[in-house]
């Protein structure tokens, strides 16, 4: 026997804003939802990294999140009732805005949660372990710097990852440019186990500069990477 869905009444108030088959008290259960949703959310955007967030803070992109889910079933689907989206929207506002106060009360809470800048480069040598931590590659790295005009990595006194995901670079002077790995990427791409030329070299992978004759094959004495690239020490043009 084939059943047939009930039709639905248009602008059934009670419908619209209770349900037909759900009790009062499910409206806390729906508050408990919102609570454990929204703390899963925040420790999935902390895990995955602040690339992810970029010019939105991590509490901003979490309440995007979460309400745009409960504000689109609302619009689209007939058993969800406004009533169950009110109660979302309390609960997840109340959230963000105690996390907010959290984290201005409490600096080391804020620190933990959104992170700190970190240092990434700094007198031209790469932190591998702290891009490492950062989930960043060197590729990712390096884009950020081209686009902030760097050339080399010579030309850099420190760069930092800040809380919001952007790079932020501090530049040498003219006078202090030493020689280092070139970021242009058909550059990055063309490295040798041998230096074909006598001269500086730049470890392909942490970009120490070391003096190679020609011919001659090292390892890094940093991070004892075997790959080199000819070392550039031009002057960057602002």
């Amino acid at each position: 026997m084939l059943l047939l869905a009930a039709p639905i009444e248009p602008f059934d108030w009670h419908r619209i804003f209770l349900s037909e088959d759900m009790p009062p008290l499910f409206l806390l259960e729906i508050a408990f939802r919102c609570v454990l949703t929204y703390l899963f959310i925040i420790a999935a955007l902390r895990v995955t990294g602040r690339r992810g967030v970029r010019q939105l803070s991590l509490f901003e992109l979490s309440i995007i999140l979460a309400l745009g889910s409960a504000a689109g079933d609302a619009m689209f689907y007939d058993d969800v009732p406004i009533l169950h989206v009110l109660v979302v929207f309390v609960v997840v506002s109340g959230l963000y805005l105690l996390f907010n106060r959290l984290t201005e009360w409490f600096p080391s809470f804020s620190d933990w949660l959104e992170g700190v800048p970190v240092l990434l480069v700094e007198n031209g040598q790469i932190h591998l372990e702290n891009i490492a931590k950062q989930n960043l590659t060197q590729k990712e790295l390096f884009g950020e710097m081209r686009q902030l005009q760097v050339e080399h990595l010579g030309q850099v006194r420190r760069a930092y990852i800040e809380a919001t995901g952007d790079v932020s670079l501090f530049f040498c002077e003219d006078k202090d440019v030493r020689p280092g790995l070139p970021i242009w990427p058909e550059r990055v791409a063309n490295t040798h186990r041998r230096a074909q030329e006598a001269g500086g070299h730049a470890c392909a992978r942490c970009g120490h500069v070391q003096e190679l004759a020609r011919g001659e094959a090292a390892t890094c004495s940093v991070c004892q990477h075997d790959a080199w690239v000819p070392a550039c020490a031009t002057l960057r043009i602002a």
